[in-house]
């Protein structure tokens, strides 16, 4: 991938600055809506059922968008996707901010996680061209402080948006940071050579089809609204439209579904490290409120308090992590970071009601050292074991793990909960564990690929 407008080792501020905005409105708007549903289901008449539906319409539109997005990228260049997702989702934000009922509300949401997608899709990609490869670890640091200081920001933003005004606001104050984002993406991001090879528009269509009904089976299975048999129905033919779009693209230079960087074993060994801590961070994520409220009987604010250690945290290690990842192997970063993470929440499923607070908050700082220590390398890792020619659709795969891992991580919650009703809360932690475990395990057999290498 030819650079026109990077040719020195200095690194622009105003490109960082799109790329990091443009992350932050993404990461943002997937958290803030959750805080608002019941007053957006009470203002427009709805049921909670329907309303959930707000959060549900934009993050199946993200998912199903991703990789066709990441891989149309890969042919025109990450500059035009990102100015075209973050066009659309500024445009849409104010049609969010216009609805007056559900549907429209519905609609725009769609528009909006379409928009989100093209940010998310080339991000990475774009922090590749922006900086050195040198220094691509800081980067993606940087990347990783966002995305984590903007996801936990989320209901804070919300709450006091909705202390002050009413929910439409919500979306409305993402338009004026869309319009600075476009500003300087237009200015600064750099432009890339465009590739003769042809986009399959049949093929985006199914993968589209593919990983959107299979989040939506997930997300069927965790809510056990919905029956077996349609539950079944849709995993096959989310599978079937996966196979399809595997047949149809061989020998393709640029798939979109990007099976072709799965042959490279240090790539696919960082995205099974991708989805297992994902997996472990919407477990405890959605756990973790329910165990201190009902287990260890704390307070709704006290709740507050104690959550908020773990992404202060994160986003105190990222930059420092992405910095050493320029040093070190990422397969041991990850690794030490990844059973950080194990033992804090190991920690945390043997506290009690009697446990003082400072030791639950040293347990959740725990969790969030390990995490930021674990993300920026693995992030790092993933993007540069790629073909600079294939950097869109390694960027799709990082947020393709991220969103699958989370959903996952949802849907085992529920499961928990079904399974050992009250208790659930303390076996999603047991669980979590697990996964955090078997995430340390793929991170550190990356080491072995470096020393052959």
């Amino acid at each position: 991938m030819t650079i026109t407008s990077y040719s020195s080792s200095r690194v622009d501020i105003r490109a960082l600055i799109a790329v990091l905005l443009g992350v932050a409105l993404g990461s943002l708007d997937m958290s803030i809506a959750n805080t608002a549903l019941p007053i957006i289901a009470a203002d427009l008449n709805s049921s909670p059922a329907s309303s959930i539906w707000v959060v549900n319409a934009y993050q199946l539109t993200v998912v199903a968008s991703l990789f066709p997005l990441s891989a149309l990228s890969d042919r025109v260049g990450p500059r035009k996707v990102f100015l075209w997702g973050i066009f659309i989702f500024t445009c849409s934000s104010f049609l969010c901010f216009l609805a007056t009922d559900l549907r429209m509300l519905l609609i725009s949401r769609a528009i909006q996680g379409f928009g989100a997608a093209g940010v998310m899709s080339v991000n990475l990609a774009l922090i590749r061209l922006i900086f050195p490869s040198v220094h691509l670890g800081r980067g993606v640091g940087f990347n990783a402080l966002v995305v984590g200081v903007s996801s936990a920001l989320g209901p804070t933003v919300a709450s006091l948006v909705l202390s002050f005004t009413s929910w439409p606001w919500l979306f409305a104050i993402s338009i004026p940071f869309g319009i600075l984002t476009f500003s300087f993406g237009f200015l600064a991001l750099p432009t890339t050579s465009l590739k003769k090879h042809y986009f399959d528009f049949l093929n985006a269509l199914l993968t589209s089809a593919c990983f959107g009904v299979f989040v939506f089976a997930i997300s069927s299975t965790a809510q056990m609204n919905s029956s077996f048999i349609f539950i079944f129905s849709c995993f096959l033919f989310s599978f079937f439209c996966g196979l399809a779009v595997i047949r149809r693209q061989a020998n393709h230079p640029s798939p979109i579904f990007p099976v072709d960087l799965f042959q490279n074993r240090m790539f696919s060994l960082s995205a099974l490290t991708a989805f297992f801590s994902f997996t472990t961070q919407g477990l405890a994520f959605i756990a973790l409120p329910f165990y201190f409220l009902e287990i260890l009987f704390r307070t709704p604010i006290e709740v507050g308090y104690l959550m908020t250690a773990w992404p202060a945290f994160v986003a105190i290690m990222a930059p420092l992590a992405g910095h050493l990842s320029d040093r070190y192997a990422p397969g041991l970063l990850g690794g030490i970071g990844l059973i950080l993470l194990s033992l804090g929440l190991l920690f945390l499923s043997f506290v009690t009601p009697f446990t003082p607070v400072f030791f639950i908050i040293f347990c959740m700082s725990l969790c969030g050292v390990g995490f930021g220590f674990y993300q920026s390398p693995n992030l790092k890792a993933l993007i540069s074991s790629a073909p600079s020619n294939r950097s869109g659709g390694a960027s799709g795969v990082i947020a393709m793990a991220r969103l699958l891992g989370q959903t996952t991580g949802a849907a085992g919650v529920a499961l928990c909960f079904g399974l050992s009703g009250g208790l659930g809360s303390t076996l999603a932690l047991y669980v979590s564990v697990f996964t955090s475990l078997l995430a340390a395990f793929f991170s550190i057999s990356r080491i072995r690929v470096l020393d052959k290498t």
